[in-house]
């Protein structure tokens, strides 16, 4: 194969060229051709070669590339370098003199798709493994995702020259042109064409099929809730230059009747009576693998209201640690008994059995007056959050009027 001089003829220089030399040719041609200068609409198309020759030839790893390859083999090795050099000089569709834009390197990859699976904690605390059915676009077999009978039936576009899009130059000012980039409609925008007669007859020359797949989730002992497990490249096929992207299944917990998850903990709830929370008390917990645990309070160890306690290694295993476990929180409800359940003669042994209260000393009354008053349910009014935060407000601003600043017990408060 013959070397490729392309890109040296366009800016008239010779291969063994040095940057200074390739720069200097450029820069005659720019102001010869650039759109500013020249109307002639055939200008607009040798700016943009001569642009792209000069991108290559300045370039230290892209001119070995093209010297050894060509053009061709430029755009293979380096993921369509041809798209790339006109978003980098160009600004990506911006102005002439704008920014760079970002230069792609390796084939794309395309999107990932998501999906929720929703579990049990019980299958978060067992593990399990669920099945997902997909409905996806994979490589045509029988084209090998070329959409052609033959590889050499595909063709190069003509009118995007391959790139899948059409640039413009527009002029919008002194100095300044705007690229405007359009998806080539004779390709549809991937830079390739097949004639009707070649194109592969199971996928129509669309290069990608579609159909079912199932894939295994396996969720491992201790997952958490939103925990995401993904599928690499088992996403949609679109074409042999773009990888397929994953398939991430991301755990959504459900909510459990008897228990709540705190990382590696368990939390749950569990109501007593008063006379258990005093005498001790035998209780029995259903765990998430169907075991039995039974709990046993002795009477000497009272269960005062709200008390915590809870059971080691009794809570969710730890993830790729399964043979070690959290803890298993148990927050307890004291049940008081009610008016009327307890008889008059009944309260009189208790007072034998329950440690006696201190007698309350009665303070003296300067003005003599001593009366006996009846305590009463009281039935809290219900107050909106936005009337509340005003009343309390309108106090806090009276007693620092009145003190000359914040509320002395308050302080107290935060010491």
């Amino acid at each position: 194969m013959g070397l490729d001089n392309k890109y040296y003829d366009i800016l008239g220089v010779s291969r063994d060229s040095n940057e200074t030399e390739i720069k200097k040719a450029y820069r005659k041609l720019a102001i010869k051709y650039h759109p500013d200068k020249n109307q002639d609409p055939s200008a607009v198309e040798k700016f943009k070669e001569i642009t792209v020759a000069y991108e290559v030839l300045c370039d230290k790893e892209k001119r070995e590339l093209y010297d050894k390859y060509g053009e061709e083999g430029l755009k293979e090795g380096a993921g369509g370098f041809g798209e790339d050099i006109f978003s980098h000089f160009f600004g990506g569709g911006g102005n002439f003199f704008g920014g760079g834009g970002q230069r792609r390197r390796g084939p794309r990859k395309g999107e990932s798709l998501q999906h929720v699976l929703k579990v049990s904690l019980e299958d978060l605390y067992r593990g399990k493994v669920s099945k997902l059915a997909l409905q996806k676009n994979s490589k045509c077999p029988d084209c090998d995702g070329k959409g052609a009978k033959t590889a050499d039936a595909v063709k190069k576009c003509d009118d995007c020259h391959g790139n899948g899009v059409k640039v413009q130059l527009r002029q919008i000012g002194p100095g300044m042109v705007q690229q405007i980039k359009q998806q080539c409609n004779t390709c549809r925008g991937e830079g390739q064409v097949i004639r009707e007669k070649d194109r592969c007859q199971k996928c129509k020359g669309n290069k990608t099929i579609q159909e079912e797949k199932t894939l295994k989730v396996n969720i491992d002992r201790g997952m958490k809730n939103q925990q995401k497990i993904v599928f690499s490249e088992e996403g949609d096929y679109e074409s042999p230059d773009i990888t397929p992207g994953d398939v991430i299944v991301i755990l959504q917990q459900k909510e459990h009747t008897s228990f709540m998850r705190d990382g590696d903990d368990l939390i749950m709830e569990q109501k007593i009576t008063l006379l258990e929370a005093l005498t001790g008390f035998t209780f029995y917990i259903k765990h998430l693998d169907d075991r039995v645990l039974t709990v046993t309070n002795p009477p000497a160890k009272i269960i005062t209201p709200n008390a915590i306690k809870c059971i080691h290694n009794e809570g969710m295993p730890k993830y790729r640690n399964p043979m070690e476990k959290g803890k298993l929180i148990v927050k307890f409800v004291v049940n008081f008994p009610t008016d009327g359940q307890i008889a008059p003669e009944s309260a009189k042994l208790l007072e034998k059995v329950l440690p006696k209260p201190k007698p309350a000393p009665k303070p003296t009354s300067h003005d003599g007056i001593d009366e006996e008053v009846v305590l009463s349910d009281y039935d809290q009014p219900k107050r909106s959050a936005a009337g509340a935060a005003h009343r309390a407000e309108a106090y806090e601003e009276e007693d620092e009027d009145e003190h000359g600043g914040h509320p002395q017990g308050v302080a107290c408060q935060q010491q």
